[in-house]
């Protein structure tokens, strides 16, 4: 069974920036190569507390796009996409 981090959209978060660190790295690139982000937010209302957690994992922060989206997998509040240079 499928089930999303604890801790509301800062858990979510954290999670989803680690597990994004985690594909990175499996292609020997790393955080620190991502050029763009698309952030989907059920609640825009939490663009605040992800943005904190968010912006912890980079250096220097890439390019963004966040939106509201309605029914988002698993009803997750965060859903977060990125593009990144690879070797």
């Amino acid at each position: 069974t499928l089930t999303l981090a604890a801790g509301g959209i800062e858990g979510e978060t954290r999670q989803t920036m680690e597990n994004i660190s985690a594909v990175l790295q499996q292609f020997d690139s790393s955080m620190d190569e991502v050029v763009k982000c698309t952030v989907f937010l059920a609640d825009v209302g939490d663009w605040s507390a992800m943005n904190e957690v968010y912006r912890t994992f980079f250096k220097n922060s890439p390019a963004r796009s966040a939106l509201g989206a309605n029914g988002l997998a698993l009803n997750a509040r965060v859903e977060i996409e990125c593009i990144a240079i690879t070797d």
